[in-house]
């Protein structure tokens, strides 16, 4: 029995699920960043089963998350690399990473520590704040129809 998909739930967690919910997808992301680019460094980093690693790497390339390119003779090589797409998951990362750090390693047995490696400190935990900066929990936070772009905005009080 196959996982259940969520193609025609209107929901964009659940259409983030479609792309990236897979089992191994998201270490393959995490290992992309890390510099991983060969099939090889996947397989060797997660341990993952060639044929779920070459399908959950087509996955990522056809969702443009990941983009393959050949390396050396055509065919022979490729290497994987992250697009603007696959970059733009690293918040969704940090953020698992911390919740695991804090609710299943207590802070204090973290496998490893986060850190900028420009000025070897910590990462601050990830919080989610309004447009003015202030910080807001799921209490807060309500749903409503899309503001109109700025660009159609001022296109549309230019008409008036």
């Amino acid at each position: 029995m196959g996982r259940k998909r969520f193609d025609e739930m209107p929901c964009a967690i659940a259409q983030t699920l479609n792309q990236v919910g897979d089992w191994w997808t998201l270490l393959i992301v995490r290992d992309a960043m890390k510099g991983a680019r060969r099939f090889s460094d996947f397989h060797d980093s997660t341990g993952i089963a060639k044929n779920i690693l070459t399908d959950r790497l087509n996955k990522l390339v056809e969702n443009k998350i990941m983009a393959r390119e050949e390396v050396g003779v055509r065919g022979h090589r490729q290497e994987y690399i992250l697009t603007e797409r696959g970059e733009a998951l690293f918040p969704i990362l940090i953020a698992m990473q911390q919740w695991g750090d804090c609710w299943v390693y207590g802070n204090n047995d973290m496998p490893v520590e986060l850190v900028d490696t420009r000025t070897g400190e910590r990462l601050a935990p990830l919080t989610v704040s309004n447009e003015s900066g202030e910080l807001v929990s799921h209490h807060d936070i309500g749903a409503r129809e899309p503001c109109e772009p700025a660009n159609e905005r001022a296109a549309n009080e230019g008409r008036r």
